[in-house]
């Protein structure tokens, strides 16, 4: 493999190569070499005797950057020789299929995931607010099969407004109906929280204590909010610098092997353009034009699920929740029996 130096930060050689999401491997001194870190639209870096990838951004002078194609070989997913809900339904749209069945796999997929000490990424939109979907979701949660959630200002600002004022936009969440005034409510709680330092603070003081990110801090997931020029406020959590989100987005996505996009085009999307091809990946949504995007843009790997958030992660709550009584139950009788 030929490798160039960069000749300033954030600057390519012409020939640069430009990576997959497959793994991939260089030839140095005759020798195969694994490249870590592998997602699709970076370069390949050489380093202390390493290939890594490095989006354009993070290029620094003198980095040593992979030409060409001569020396680079990349491997495509092959498919078990087991029966995989992503094997069998991969970059389908799954719209007119028994979803009951396909959500009851990927369950069975999701506590795979977990007892391999593996984690699970969660892209979550606002629509699941809205819809109610977070009542499932924060089950889903509070039974530890969420690691790690990449999401924007929406999502956590709403959720916010919903624990402190039950409405959602507005709407009070138990009624259905628009509250006078209520088109202010989410400027209020982005207002509160700011006021109190942030999410994590405002959990401390006892101003939040229901939620969604309630429920992320009281379990330990660690989350990024990845600003855009659509937020209001935005809340002090969010990173507004879209290079410096897009790193902490990457950084967050180590060892993750499963990742869930709901309802959430612009983030799915980023995010699937961050893994590789190895991920178990699915994406739900209303509308199937986010799932085709989301193929269209490269994450082959990834399931489209065109249905309704509420619907799905009701049903996938349930099936988790069998898994971890389950789970529950032997774990009573491996310490009965140890006694």
């Amino acid at each position: 493999c030929s490798f160039v130096e960069a000749s300033s930060d954030c600057l390519l050689p012409e020939d640069f190569y430009s990576t997959t999401n497959f793994d991939t491997f260089v030839k140095v001194k005759g020798e195969w070499y694994p490249v870590t870190n592998q997602k699709m639209d970076s370069v390949i870096v050489w380093e202390e005797g390493c290939a890594t990838t490095k989006k354009i951004s993070g290029v620094r002078k003198g980095d040593r950057i992979a030409t060409g194609r001569k020396g680079i070989r990349v491997t495509p997913l092959e498919r078990s020789r087991e029966y995989s809900v992503f094997d069998f339904m991969s970059n389908d749209l799954t719209a007119e299929i028994n979803k009951s069945l396909l959500i009851a796999e990927i369950a069975k997929e999701i506590v795979h995931v977990k007892e391999l000490g593996k984690k699970v990424a969660l892209v979550p939109g606002p629509a699941i607010i809205h819809s109610g979907a977070d009542l499932y979701l924060k089950e889903i949660i509070q039974m530890g099969f969420v690691d790690v959630i990449l999401t924007g200002n929406a999502f956590a600002v709403h959720d916010i407004e919903k624990a402190l004022l039950n409405t959602s936009l507005g709407v009070n969440q138990s009624t259905g109906k628009p509250e006078e005034g209520g088109h202010r409510n989410h400027l209020w709680a982005i207002n509160q929280i700011n006021r109190a330092g942030g999410i994590r603070k405002a959990v401390e003081s006892g101003l939040l204590q229901t939620g969604l990110m309630y429920e992320c801090l009281q379990k330990g997931v660690h989350y990024v909010l990845a600003g855009s020029i659509r937020d209001d406020g935005p809340l002090v959590d969010v990173v507004t610098d879209c290079v410096k989100a897009q790193k902490e987005y990457i950084a967050a996505l180590e060892d993750v092997a499963g990742v869930l996009l709901f309802a959430s085009t612009l983030h799915s999307i980023a995010v699937g353009n961050l893994l590789k091809g190895s991920v178990k990946t699915v994406c739900v949504d209303i509308n199937e034009s986010t799932p085709m995007k989301l193929g269209n843009r490269g994450s082959k790997q990834a399931i489209g699920i065109v249905t309704d958030v509420c619907f799905f992660l009701s049903i996938l709550s349930r099936d988790l929740r069998k898994h971890h009584e389950a789970s529950a139950a032997v774990q009573v009788k491996r310490e009965g029996q140890a006694f």
